[in-house]
């Protein structure tokens, strides 16, 4: 039986794959499969297409349907269509020949006058792919419908993050990780075995942004061990393999939740940050009033921009004491869950960064260990 978690596509190129094929029956060239040029990563995969056909002289519909692979995502099997209409006759210059517009389900951007939330990625691959097929001097209108996106992103935090009405069309690649999947954590555990050579101390990333980040701090990549959301199951892991020390390294909005017992971070199985983020700074004396703002706000990012700003008009230190005292509970935790499920005591760190990739907080134990594992520590303390 093979345990190898399958891949899938992200939603960009759904939209992509209707939309080649709606073009191509505009020219009379009907197709139930199309090739996409992924771009991200450099490769070509075929996309069935469910549905397609013309509404009229000049513009057809084509339907597709998301495949994420192994990986809880809530657009698994929903249609995604695709509208392609020529524009006769077309518009003079500068006007683009491919004007992408998001229909229903897309969501719309409230920080960009309403525009689609059609990122730069999906662009790229739509116009690119699109380009191949469309005609000398043809200018064409593509807009991209997703009919349950709408309902779907009801259980997103999209709204947080100033994204209404709809789902988005985002990612820097065409293929979906299944992160998620329960086979991926054999992986991960296996190349954390294969690690022997490092157990002195490693330094557990929980995603690419991570990863990337702890690489340009000067960190030796043969000590980053990525975990994606199972943090706990990879603790547990390197105490059973003899690890000595680990710095957990990642968005705050993720290891937070370590600070509130919660070892699988996916939102799926718990979600608790703001709860937790209000408690330490109840516990710490924050007025009652910036507390329930703390609580009440859309997303661990916008609660840290309101301590920042209460720091900057009030002259006050309430990020790095509430972050000092998350991250001391959060090496507190992870310390006794591994004791606690694998009868193994592991020096456990954190450092916490933000959403533009700069350090809130790193905790004494995380001070500690980085010199004993990073030729260039320096960097971590002025990130």
């Amino acid at each position: 039986m093979n345990s190898q978690p399958r891949s899938g596509y992200t939603l960009p190129v759904f939209a992509c794959a209707a939309a080649i094929a709606a073009l191509r029956h505009l020219h009379h060239d009907s197709c139930s499969c199309v090739s996409v040029d992924l771009i991200e990563p450099a490769e070509t995969v075929d996309v069935t297409i469910e549905q397609v056909a013309c509404l009229g002289p000049n513009s057809a519909l084509a339907i597709t349907r998301s495949d994420p692979g192994d990986n809880l995502d809530l657009t698994r099997n929903t249609p995604v269509w695709a509208l392609v209409e020529q524009i006769t006759p077309p518009t003079p210059n500068p006007q683009p020949p491919i004007l992408l517009k998001g229909g229903e389900g897309i969501g719309k951007q409230v920080h960009q006058d309403q525009q689609p939330a059609i990122y730069a990625y999906a662009r790229r691959l739509l116009e690119q792919n699109l380009q191949r097929w469309r005609r000398s001097m043809e200018q064409i209108q593509v807009t991209i419908i997703l009919p349950e996106g709408k309902r779907l992103a009801e259980r997103t935090s999209n709204a947080a993050f100033g994204v209404v009405e709809g789902l988005s069309l985002l990612g820097t690649s065409g293929i979906a990780q299944p992160l998620s999947a329960p086979g991926q954590l054999a992986l991960y555990q296996q190349e954390l075995r294969q690690r022997q050579d490092w157990y002195d101390g490693l330094v557990f990333c929980i995603g690419e942004n991570g990863l990337d980040l702890a690489k340009q701090l000067g960190i030796e990549s043969d000590r980053l061990i990525k975990t994606a959301n199972w943090l706990g199951s990879m603790l547990v892991e390197a105490g059973l393999q003899g690890v000595r020390s680990i710095v957990l390294f990642g968005y705050h909005g993720k290891l937070i939740k370590l600070a509130g017992g919660i070892f699988h971070t996916h939102h799926h199985v718990a979600d608790a940050r703001q709860e937790i983020l209000a408690a330490h700074c109840a516990n710490l004396g924050l007025p009652t009033t910036e507390v329930q703002a703390v609580f009440q706000s859309a997303t661990a990012e916008a609660a840290l921009q309101h301590l920042r700003q209460l720091d900057v008009t009030g002259g006050s230190d309430w990020v790095e004491l509430i972050y000092g005292s998350i991250a001391q509970e959060i090496d507190r935790r992870a310390k006794a869950y591994i004791q606690t499920h694998s009868e193994r005591s592991v020096q456990v760190g954190c450092v916490l960064f933000d959403r533009q990739r700069q350090r809130i907080t790193q905790s004494k134990t995380a001070a500690a260990i980085f010199p004993q594992i990073c030729q260039y520590s320096y960097n971590i303390q002025n990130f």
